[in-house]
């Protein structure tokens, strides 16, 4: 899978670049000094790096843990994300990543103790609040877990912060060392789901709604909590009755006592990233529908944005009580 590893100079002996390194033999190695010298020249091919992402070992100093965006959150005052790792295994042509990132390689930063040690500082200066951590925002939380082991070191950190939750965003089936362990009661696994028509055409290499549902129910069995994303929304001919199956298909099969969260939001993007995408692919139909630029985001027109939110939101509400729900009405 990997062929390329780039390895920042300071880095070569650390233990946990020793350990991937180890798993991929063949590939070749490349040192540099600083991982922006491969990820940041801006005369990159996104869509031609993807066909065959390289690896990038690397050290991060500042910004461990940042305040989460305005609207991101299931409910929590205090909300934080993380990014261990920047860029996805997966290929979704409305994600963000691609049009805010020169390169699509794989930045993963090696220094998850220092990661700990920021989240550590945070929880410590508002002991009696609870605050929410969230992984998988630049990247997806458990598709590379076999070789980053980003899960399994970071849920016995967590476990150890009385106020800390975190949420683990992922289209994965990689839940073995999930499964491997305890549950921890203030985590939630949230998978991110789309029905099976959209997820065809525009989730590449991204599992199918039918086995992440199957990753999720084999978690909940062992008792973790689950949280569910239907984020984004997207408009096509005949979305109702997708969404409605959707639905249908997800809440037939959960566990709803061990059922966290849902969260529900329609298809935005920056109008500097939606442009940058459209123009990798300018045959995608998604980008032909009837998308509007408003205050600096490309989205659906208003009145289409509120008609599909309230419709999913009614058909959610059927199955979950309203303190389960959040929507983001942003």
């Amino acid at each position: 899978m990997i062929e390329t590893i780039y390895i920042e100079q300071a880095i070569l002996q650390h233990p946990r670049v020793l350990d991937i390194v180890a798993r991929f033999p063949q590939a070749r190695k490349i040192t540099c000094g600083r991982y922006g010298e491969v990820f940041n020249p801006k005369a990159q091919n996104f869509r031609l790096q993807k066909q065959q992402p390289a690896l990038i070992l690397a050290e991060k100093y500042k910004n461990f843990a940042l305040p989460a965006p305005l609207g991101y959150g299931i409910g929590a005052t205090r909300n934080y994300y993380f990014s261990h790792m920047l860029n996805c295994l997966y290929d979704c042509r409305y994600c963000f990543l691609q049009g805010m990132y020169q390169s699509a390689n794989y930045l993963l930063f090696v220094n998850y103790e220092d990661f700990q040690q920021d989240i550590r500082q945070l929880c410590a200066g508002s002991p009696n609040e609870n605050l929410h951590f969230f992984s998988g925002y630049d990247c997806d939380s458990l598709a590379l877990e076999p070789v980053t082991r980003f899960a399994e070191q970071f849920l016995p950190f967590f476990a150890t912060l009385p106020n800390a939750w975190l949420e683990l965003r992922t289209k994965s089936t990689q839940v073995r060392s999930l499964l491997n362990r305890e549950p921890l009661p203030r985590c939630i696994v949230a998978f991110s789901l789309s029905p099976d028509e959209i997820a065809a055409k525009v989730e590449d290499k991204a599992p199918s709604v039918q086995r992440r549902l199957d990753a999720l129910c084999k978690l909940q069995q062992q008792g973790w909590q689950i949280g569910l994303r239907f984020d984004p929304l997207l408009y096509q001919s005949g979305y109702q009755q997708q969404y409605r199956q959707l639905f249908e298909q997800v809440f037939s099969r959960i566990d709803l006592n061990l059922l966290h969260s849902v969260s529900l939001g329609v298809f935005r993007l920056p109008e500097n990233f939606f442009k940058k995408v459209q123009k990798l692919y300018p045959e995608e139909k998604l980008f032909a529908g009837p998308l509007v630029s408003q205050q600096g985001m490309v989205s659906y027109k208003q009145e289409l944005e509120q008609e599909m939110m309230h419709y999913c939101s009614k058909q959610i509400l059927t199955y979950i009580p309203s303190d389960k729900f959040f929507p983001c009405t942003l």
